[in-house]
């Protein structure tokens, strides 16, 4: 199981950035990395539209994932992660955003606008909060 994800400052920055422009409305992107020693670290990230444009649930096009899928492979990086934001609320997983945690296993990334906090989750039998290590 994953134990923790590595993220850059200067890629916390543009999620933030990411999140603040897209608001009302929840953000969303695909984070592209390598996992070695049940350590995501993340290299890339792929910025998304919320095609939903709701301040309370996103959804990522098909054309949208299917290019994400395709960029990181170019890239010889994985599918690392998911971000997205909540613009009024903590981050902390919806009961929408555990409903897809169980059937997308990689890492979960919620900024809160209103909180300026980031948090990470994985689905494990549960939703189990990881360490979110930015250097």
């Amino acid at each position: 199981m994953i134990k923790q994800i590595a993220i850059s400052s200067s890629q916390i920055k543009l999620l933030a950035e990411h999140s603040k422009k897209n608001s009302p409305n929840e953000s969303c992107a695909i984070l592209f990395g390598k996992t070695e020693n049940n350590i995501t670290t993340i290299k890339d990230i792929f910025f998304a539209k919320n095609i939903e444009e709701s301040p309370v649930n996103f959804t990522i096009s098909n054309d949208e994932l299917i290019s994400a899928y395709s960029q990181a492979e170019k890239k010889n990086l994985d599918v690392s992660g998911i971000f997205h934001s909540h613009p009024v609320s903590e981050p902390y997983p919806s009961s929408t955003d555990k409903k897809y945690m169980e059937v997308n296993d990689v890492p979960w990334v919620i900024f809160s606008n209103i909180e300026d906090k980031f948090m990470a989750y994985i689905y494990n039998s549960g939703i189990v909060q990881i360490p979110l290590k930015v250097s």
